[in-house]
């Protein structure tokens, strides 16, 4: 009978609405499921479990492989109906080639012919998770599922990079606490006032390149009138040459204050640095000593870029010392530098950070544009050359960026 054919028909087509209809309420049921387990702040490994169970009983999907990246490599976060062994085979330099949803029938790697098709979830142009899935029943809507698979790998795969970058932001804020502690406790290990008297002054600059820096000055004034003064750069750079710095600081100020010889002091904070480092990092330094009552001055140069030496218009580079500190356990020599400064003199310490900038066209400021600077304004303080040569560099630079950290001590003395 025609109408009853009719009216089965009908019910046939009802019961598969109402299946239907069963489906997209369970797998949105899944979908808000999921969404509130983000919004609880659940752990990865929840979120990708609730994931693998949605695929394999809402979705009745047979074969699903979920990867993300993880620390710079693509790992295999959940799956199911594959051979665990499979995912021992490399897949990274497969995934490049995926930028669409498309189908796997084409393909020869072990564990991706193993799937239908792969769907990638792109986040700002850049490919953050691949999902592969398979093992589609002959009366599968597979366009609707495929579209539903997509939505919920995407809200997935989103939710765990917002959870990687969070974490990231929060352990970023951490580190930016602990240098601006460094940087503060930084800035209380070089002197911000000089001393001063009636034969000598002297001025700073002091530009740590990041928070805090590898650079190093020091003065030390003494009841008799004599002036210990020292300029050091620490290889490297950021924390950990700020710590080696701490730590030279230290014994540099234990040391000085019971005013042993210059050949003493090199020697002992020699081995001090070699202790620490083992050689695998050295300081460069460059120590004085100036007697104003009898105008002379005995100095170290440890390696350092050589300090200028500038009186009654004749230039010196102060050179005589020994190797870099805590290069070798044991200093190879040593020679101390001594001068009388009858006249009028500025002797100029600088990390070598100083002529290292560049300007718009690359050129570097070096020596000798350093020098003809020198020459020309010798006659100034010690805080009006250092405040000149700051403005100097800065227009020389102009928005070129500090390539490294900057030091310099001016030291004037008088007749």
């Amino acid at each position: 009978m025609p109408e009853l054919h009719e009216i089965k028909r009908t019910l046939s087509r009802i019961e598969k609405l109402e299946r239907d209809v069963s489906l997209k309420q369970l797998q949105i049921n899944s979908l808000l499921a999921i969404t509130q387990a983000i919004n609880d702040n659940v752990a990865a490994v929840d979120l990708f479990n609730m994931y693998n169970t949605f695929l394999r009983w809402e979705m009745e999907l047979r074969k699903m492989c979920l990867f993300l990246r993880d620390s710079g490599t693509w790992e295999c976060k959940t799956y199911l109906g594959i051979d665990p062994s499979l995912l021992d085979c490399d897949i990274s330099t497969e995934l490049d080639r995926y930028r669409t949803t498309q189908g796997l029938e084409k393909s020869e790697h072990p564990l991706i012919r193993e799937f239908d098709l792969v769907i990638p979830v792109l986040h700002k142009n850049e490919a953050i998770a691949y999902a592969f899935i398979g093992g589609f029943k002959d009366d599968d809507d597979v366009y609707n599922k495929v579209q539903f698979v997509t939505t919920i790998t995407n809200v997935i795969a989103v939710a765990i990079e917002n959870k990687k970058l969070f974490k990231e932001r929060m352990r970023q804020e951490v580190v930016n606490r602990e240098l601006e502690v460094a940087a503060e406790i930084q800035r209380t290990l070089v002197p911000w006032r000089l001393p001063s008297g009636k034969n000598y002054e002297l001025s700073s600059i002091y530009k740590p390149h990041f928070a805090v820096g590898g650079d190093y000055y020091d003065v030390v004034e003494f009841p008799d009138g004599q002036i210990a003064f020292c300029i050091a750069d620490i290889t490297g750079k950021g924390m950990a040459a700020a710590l080696l710095m701490a730590n030279f600081q230290a014994n540099f100020r234990a040391l000085i204050t019971r005013r042993p010889t210059l050949e003493e002091i090199m020697n002992e904070l020699n081995e001090a640095v070699f202790n620490v480092t083992q050689g695998d990092k050295f300081i460069t330094l460059f120590l004085a000593k100036y007697d104003s009552a009898t105008r002379t001055l005995h100095y170290v140069n440890a390696g350092h870029t050589p300090p200028v030496l500038i009186s009654k218009g004749e230039v010196v580079l102060l050179k005589n010392g020994c190797t870099s500190l805590g290069w070798l356990p044991e200093l190879p020599f040593l020679e101390i530098g001594g001068l009388c400064l009858t006249d009028e003199a500025i002797i100029f310490s600088y990390t070598d950070g100083l002529t290292e900038v560049r300007n718009s066209a690359g050129e570097e400021f070096g020596e000798e544009k350093l020098l003809d600077f020198l020459s020309k304004n010798s006659s100034e303080s010690a805080k009006e050359l250092n405040t000149k040569l700051l403005n100097h560099i800065e227009a020389f630079r102009g928005r070129e960026p500090w390539p490294d950290d900057i030091t310099v001590l001016t030291c004037k003395v008088f007749e």
